[in-house]
């Protein structure tokens, strides 16, 4: 089936981000993608660490891909090129999600595609 449907829950803060999951799961979703802006200091960047810990136990627990689509202000100075890179991102990441669930994604493999900047080219010419 081509259909999917996209159902959006809301947190404070990405610290949350592993409840919100779990409550997805709990719904019987197949994947989950999970949105972050993370902030430039040290304390924002130990909470993502956290926090994605707390996502891939989710995975690993309940056997469900769990994307995680994160920004970080600190990736560059340019507010314009962060929302490139978040609007970027979101998509190729979206794209990855759906081929992986199809069973597509092997075929992309070492290409050097990249999520929110220029593709790097693949490994090696054939």
């Amino acid at each position: 089936s081509s259909s999917a449907m996209i159902e959006r829950i809301t947190v404070p803060g990405f610290k949350n981000t592993p409840w919100a999951a779990k409550q997805l799961i709990n719904k019987g979703v197949d994947a989950i993608m999970v949105f972050g802006w993370i902030g430039p200091s040290l304390t924002d960047k130990i909470t993502y660490a956290v926090a994605s810990m707390g996502l891939i136990m989710l995975q690993i627990e309940y056997d469900k891909p769990i994307i995680d689509v994160t920004i970080h202000e600190d990736e560059t100075g340019s507010e314009e090129e962060l929302f490139n890179i978040a609007v970027d991102r979101s998509r190729k990441h979206a794209r990855s999600l759906i081929l992986m669930l199809r069973g597509e994604l092997t075929k992309w493999a070492g290409m050097g595609l990249r999520q929110g900047r220029p593709d790097a080219g693949p490994i090696m010419k054939s």
